[in-house]
């Protein structure tokens, strides 16, 4: 019996994409786009642990969808995730993990370290190439001190001291980049976090609202909700109600509708 070889390549594989684009000339379908979301989310590592923040506003294209949305997820009692992007993919990824390492912590009867989530997180986002929009910014205190992740969507990710995403991120890491320094006080730390959301607020239209704060020591998380209004609401100076008489009627016309009453009634029925 003769032998098969099967020749085995190696790399990615674009074969969806050549027939996507195959089904695009031929039939005219349209594929979905990206979708545009906005938020801003960032933390910072000070000298006794971990400080996030995110804004609060939700949006769905172009609309507001939500003024006080909670972007600050628990994933376990020493570890908590900002979450950018789909909102529900953010959220049922950080369910996810949180109860996996829910279950890891009852076996192991100890905390869960940040490089735990970190990796469990990583490896599902990965396996989904993307197509789960969610952009985290994970911190917490374990054992051996404080640490800050940035996970990206298709799975990369980065261990920095200060750290921001979101379509606000740039703004954000301007004032990082201008007053982080190494082992800062909580306040201090607390306060830069508070403006960098704040300059995300003011210059990306996808944030706004409320600042959220969550501050994470060894043996203690301090969840700050709502830390500060950003974007208060003013009050209205000008009156839009004008007086009867105000805009003058020119002409008037009066016509009567031919209508027939018609009389309904409701008979209850006898069940018993």
């Amino acid at each position: 019996m003769a032998a098969v070889s099967v020749s085995s390549r190696g790399g990615f594989s674009f074969e969806n994409c050549k027939r996507n684009a195959l089904l695009e000339a031929k039939l005219g379908c349209s594929f979905p786009l990206a979708r545009k979301t906005g938020t801003t989310i960032c933390g910072v590592v000070y000298k006794d642990g971990v400080v996030l923040g995110a804004d609060t506003r939700a949006t769905e294209g172009m609309v507001v969808a939500d003024k006080n949305c909670s972007k600050i997820h628990y994933i376990s009692p020493n570890i908590y995730c900002c979450g950018a992007g789909t909102a529900a993919d953010t959220e049922m990824t950080t369910q996810l993990i949180s109860s996996n390492l829910e279950l890891h912590l009852l076996s192991t009867n100890r905390l869960p370290r940040v490089a735990t989530a970190n990796r469990l997180l990583k490896q599902m986002l990965f396996r989904y190439q993307g197509y789960i929009g969610a952009a985290l910014v994970l911190g917490g205190v374990d054992c051996s001190g404080p640490h800050l992740y940035s996970i990206y969507p298709h799975g990369s990710t980065d261990k920095l001291p200060f750290v921001t995403m979101g379509s606000g991120s740039l703004a954000a890491m301007a004032v990082f980049e201008d007053r982080y320094r190494p082992n800062m006080e909580e306040e201090e730390a607390k306060d830069l976090v508070r403006d960098a959301i704040a300059a995300g607020i003011f210059n990306d239209l996808g944030s706004g609202s409320n600042i959220d704060l969550c501050v994470i020591t060894k043996g203690k998380v301090d969840y700050l909700r709502p830390h500060t209004e950003a974007n208060k609401k003013g009050i209205r100076t000008g009156d839009y109600k004008y007086k009867r008489a105000t805009t003058a009627v020119l002409s008037k016309a009066v016509s009567p509708l031919q209508l027939e009453m018609l009389e309904e009634s409701v008979q209850t029925m006898d069940t018993s």
